[in-house]
């Protein structure tokens, strides 16, 4: 089905409007006239686009600005911006392998963080032999905040059944949880329980939640330096510098919407959480709905949601997602519709 317009909680096809419970933006940024107005103001000031060497002489300031702010708001010591959230998860990625004996991966890693040598981290339900049993190693941890499929974060309990010997990289993709879930929408990474052998290095996408097209690295000081001086990195432009301001100056923007976003999650979480077939979370606006029938049945009352075969899957998986903009009339006909399938 082709969208003939951006979609915000409707959207229109061959004409004809429907309600939107799909995608991504779970904020609800990219169509909302406030934000708009700050990238309008944005571009004015920086363009609609830079195509410069981050590494070149000659600098622009917002991405100091930006990256200053964005390690501060993920409470790192350090981050930096990239073009996208999988260039984020290969650059971290490419600098992990200079520092890194062996990567280990969480359950349905997302491709953006996960090479060709990892291995799993459970087989049979045990911890990887290979990983309980390692000593003396510098090891990396695959895992995304939010996994596929899922609508909590993973138990990071796991991590104490490793020797205290290995030096750990714990590697986060928080594309799924950041803007969404922590203090303020700034993702689970303070989950991870704290160790001197750890480090936690974030990657994400900030063209989900927060509606910018751009991805960010945040860690300590050394990693995100070593990041710099990768060839690519050095011979890529950066983040587009109109839309990074636009995420700084839309702070005040991203906690309203972030509020909405939690009342709609739990107000349709009190409503539907009863029926055998929704899985679902009080505090994440993705939940799964296990008849592979309902996509059909909700497009014939002109509501549309995710609906595909994903990779590794042999049924189609039916993703109804909540934003922050959808209005308790459309969350109470979305609820009726659920509750009479």
């Amino acid at each position: 089905m082709q969208l003939q317009k951006a979609p915000n909680t409707t959207a229109i096809i061959n004409n004809k409007e429907y309600l939107f419970f799909s995608g991504t933006s779970y904020l609800g940024i990219p169509m909302l006239p406030q934000f708009q107005e700050i990238v309008t103001q944005s571009i004015l000031k920086w363009g609609t686009s830079y195509g410069s060497s981050r590494s070149a002489n000659l600098k622009l300031s917002v991405y100091q600005k930006g990256e200053n702010y964005l390690s501060a708001f993920l409470n790192t010591n350090d981050a930096v911006t990239v073009s996208s959230g999988t260039l984020a998860g290969q650059f971290a990625l490419r600098s992990l392998q200079k520092k890194v004996d062996a990567f280990f991966y969480m359950p349905k890693t997302h491709p953006s963080i996960l090479i060709d040598e990892a291995k799993p981290i459970f087989e049979n339900d045990e911890l990887n032999s290979n990983l309980k049993n390692a000593q003396n190693k510098s090891i990396c941890i695959l895992v995304d905040a939010i996994a596929a499929l899922e609508t909590t974060p993973f138990s990071f309990a796991f991590l104490n059944e490793i020797s205290s010997t290995n030096t750990l990289f714990i590697l986060l993709d928080e594309s799924h949880s950041l803007g969404v879930l922590g203090a303020n929408g700034t993702g689970i990474s303070s989950q991870i329980p704290k160790a001197k052998n750890r480090e936690v290095i974030i990657v994400s996408s900030l063209g989900k939640a927060f509606g910018i097209n751009g991805g960010v690295i945040a860690g300590s000081t050394a990693f995100i330096n070593l990041v710099k001086t990768d060839s690519l990195f050095i011979g890529c432009a950066g983040m587009n510098p109109s839309f990074l301001e636009a995420f700084v100056n839309g702070a005040e923007i991203y906690q309203h919407q972030l509020k909405k976003l939690r009342e709609n999650c739990s107000y349709v979480y009190h409503k539907v959480n009863h029926l055998k077939a929704v899985r679902m979370s009080e505090n994440y606006p993705v939940f799964f709905f296990g008849n592979e029938e309902i996509a059909d049945y909700l497009y014939k009352k002109g509501i549309l949601i995710t609906s595909f075969y994903y990779p590794a899957s042999t049924k189609k998986i039916n993703r109804i997602v909540l934003n922050a903009n959808h209005t308790q009339k459309q969350l109470d006909f979305l609820i009726d519709c659920i509750i009479q399938f």
